[in-house]
């Protein structure tokens, strides 16, 4: 993987973004800021899932006047979103906000853009200068003809120009498009000219299935060429589905995890034991876990013992045994039926000892003894699929 971009930090609230600090995952409101009794309940969703950034829309001044009370029953920083009306930026920063988001090409002449930028300096506040190919400047259209992450590019660069002719150098950018190839290229870009940090988005993604997998390839390919310092799915619906699958993105490119990856073999003819049941039964055992750790359960001696091997816990079974490896050393040889008993204390063993050093805090395993398991069927210790077949 390329080496992470480096970028000046900047402070959100009680986050730095930027820097060497974590990938923070951001998500947005569908509720009236104002009305605290439909907003405050999905906040606490939010930020009960894991939310570490809030963005609200700010439409009117009956929302930005709300955004001081809404502020101050938030745990985590509050962004307000403005469009069209630059105005409304000015009574967001007045209520204490922690960011604000602008898209300088929708709010008209370049004088308002640098009239929020003189108030957002004034006040302390960090901006997200947004550039996005459904609102990018009339000028670089007319250039390019359509948006070209060249086009996004050029544009962040010249208000990020015009921020420092003001001294002002509190700016987030994102450069979000629907068009996944763009996205990237814009954000590949950017990084090779600025260290300004970077919020990184495929907007517009769609529904919750295909908007998950779209916004992986998109996402996904920002994080790998080591851009990008905050996130967000961007899918249609409740909000609080967009957190686990940012989360999820950032675990499987490395980037930042935050849970236990279960590694488990696909589904073929190779196969020797249940593999579906182990690792409901695993994950069911492992939630709450905060503690990074990859476990590897593999059924078959094409690839088994390899990638069971490069996992910090692995199990390779078959043949009526199994080989559990711990850091890529054999630790046990055990019966079939005592696989899912040894390697769930080796798991326990090393997340105790990385709780010890210090390398993670973790809840405690649920309690969830062999023979039960999540939703339909049950967990037998050591089924095989010979078993299963028998009437």
């Amino acid at each position: 993987m390329t080496p992470r971009h480096k970028t000046r930090p900047i402070k959100v609230g009680q986050l730095a973004v930027g820097g060497d600090n974590p990938v923070w995952v951001q998500s947005m409101t569908t509720t009236d800021p104002s009305d605290l009794e439909a907003t405050m309940p999905q906040v606490q969703r939010l930020e009960e899932a894991g939310c570490e950034l809030i963005r609200t829309s700010v439409l009117n001044e009956k929302q930005a006047a709300g955004l001081g009370k809404l502020k101050a029953l938030m745990k985590v920083p509050l962004i307000a979103d403005i469009h069209f009306n630059w105005r409304l930026a000015f009574d967001a920063i007045e209520q204490g906000v922690d960011k604000i988001r602008i898209n300088p090409g929708n709010i008209g002449k370049d004088e308002k853009f640098l009239e929020v930028v003189r108030a957002a300096k004034a006040n302390g506040v960090p901006m997200r200068i947004g550039v996005n190919s459904g609102s990018l400047e009339k000028r670089v259209l007319e250039k390019y003809g359509y948006p070209t992450p060249e086009g996004f590019v050029e544009s962040a660069l010249r208000y990020i120009d015009m921020c420092d002719q003001l001294g002002y150098d509190q700016i987030i950018v994102s450069l979000k498009s629907s068009d996944v190839r763009v996205a990237v290229e814009a954000y590949r870009l950017f990084g090779e000219k600025s260290d300004f940090p970077t919020h990184i988005g495929i907007t517009e993604a769609g529904d919750p299935r295909y908007g998950s997998i779209k916004s992986a390839a998109g996402l996904g390919s920002i994080l790998l060429a080591g851009v990008g310092n905050t996130i967000r799915v961007s899918l249609t619906g409740d909000p609080v589905v967009e957190i686990p699958v940012a989360f999820d993105i950032l675990k499987a490119t490395g980037v930042r995890i935050t849970s236990p990856e279960i590694v488990a073999c696909p589904t073929c003819g190779r196969i020797q034991i249940e593999m579906e049941p182990i690792v409901k039964y695993l994950e069911e055992r492992m939630k709450g876990v905060k503690t990074p750790i990859r476990v590897s359960i593999l059924g078959c001696v094409v690839n088994g013992p390899g990638e069971a091997a490069e996992s910090d816990i692995g199990l390779a079974g078959g043949n009526g045994q199994a080989v559990i490896y711990r850091k890529g050393k054999i630790v046990r040889r055990v019966r079939q039926e005592e696989m899912l008993g040894a390697v769930m204390a080796e798991i326990e063993s090393y997340l105790a000892d990385q709780e010890s050093s210090g390398v993670g805090a973790t809840a405690p395993l649920h309690p969830l003894p062999l023979g039960e398991g999540r939703g339909e069927g049950v967990i037998s210790p050591g089924i095989t699929k010979s078993d299963a077949a028998r009437p």
